[in-house]
């Protein structure tokens, strides 16, 4: 059995050095101003937008397998998202609120192929800049700097309420829940899919789990993880809402998107090349903790969770 757990001891080994090695670089989570500084430079330097398309979020492969380009395994990750939340059941012309929309890749295709009218907000004013640059005109989408646990809108004024990958970063989940749910119209609908930890209080983390978990949380920028119930159970709770919570734990469907963002390198080198040196040392630096990632969601320390729920 020796021979078999080897070649799994090396990668861990190998993966920890790497990471020793950048963790005088390490994008600790300090306050909201660090995680705008980390997308800013993420986005000015466009090395994931080169490699990745418009969408930093994770891909939906229907096998669970690699039958699908990347690319296009983030835009199915949207549609599956509104089908299964409901969203595709409002009316063209719906207000939708994007909490966490990046450089726009979601909020373009709920306004291009639902309709809607989509406001994105985001702590980044490097991602709002892009997104409006990548954005045409002819789409009913803006894009405001915002705090999403200081929302700058009134109650209940939107039909919709989405947000892909964001609530990892929020230090604060029960507020992130609450100011979502507060702008939300009653009878509106939540869409939301986030990275979550497993439940550490009925399966606590192991020395070497510890491990894992800080690099992640420390190389891009997250202040703490909880599992799929606690967050169920904040949103469930919530004074806003008046409907079900609906989870589910969507990492199957998600997991081949790890080692499929590094593969991205491979396939256009000619693209990480074209952006200097710098993007070659960039792109090596997050080889390790998406290694760690596709390892954790793997094998169950991490899980990717869906929300839905009506306001």
């Amino acid at each position: 059995m020796f021979e078999f757990l080897l070649p799994f001891f090396l990668l861990v080994l190998i993966t920890l050095a790497l990471s020793i090695i950048w963790r005088i670089n390490a994008r600790k989570y300090i306050s909201s101003s660090t995680v705008a500084s980390a997308y800013d430079a993420w986005t000015k330097d466009k090395l994931l937008e080169r490699l990745w398309g418009e969408h930093i979020h994770l891909g939906f492969y229907p096998s669970g397998k690699k039958n699908i380009d990347f690319r296009k395994a983030k835009v199915k990750f949207v549609h599956e998202l509104v089908k299964w939340s409901g969203l595709d059941k409002l009316p063209k012309g719906s207000r939708i609120l994007d909490v966490g929309c990046g450089i726009g890749g979601s909020a373009r295709i709920l306004a291009e192929y639902y309709g809607f009218n989509v406001t994105g907000i985001t702590i980044s004013p490097a991602q709002v800049k892009r997104a409006r640059e990548l954005t045409p005109s002819e789409l009913n989408c803006n894009f405001q700097v915002m705090d999403a646990l200081d929302l700058k809108f009134e109650d209940g004024l939107f039909d919709a309420i989405w947000s892909v990958e964001a609530g990892a970063h929020m230090n604060d989940k029960a507020k992130f829940a609450d100011e979502m749910l507060r702008t939300l119209r009653p009878g509106g609908y939540l869409a939301l899919a986030d990275w979550n930890s497993r439940d550490f209080r009925a399966y606590p983390p192991s020395f070497f789990e510890k491990l894992v978990l800080k690099q992640l949380l420390e190389q891009w920028v997250h202040p703490n993880f909880i599992s799929i119930n606690e967050f169920g159970n904040i949103l469930s709770t919530n004074k806003n809402s008046a409907g079900r919570v609906i989870t589910d734990n969507w990492n199957t469907y998600t997991i081949p998107s790890w080692y499929d963002s590094i593969i991205e390198g491979i396939r256009r080198p000619t693209t990480i090349l074209s952006l200097g040196p710098s993007a070659i040392i960039k792109s090596i630096r997050e080889i390790p903790t998406i290694i760690l990632m596709n390892w954790a969601f793997s094998n169950g320390l991490m899980e990717f969770g869906v929300y839905k729920c009506r306001g």
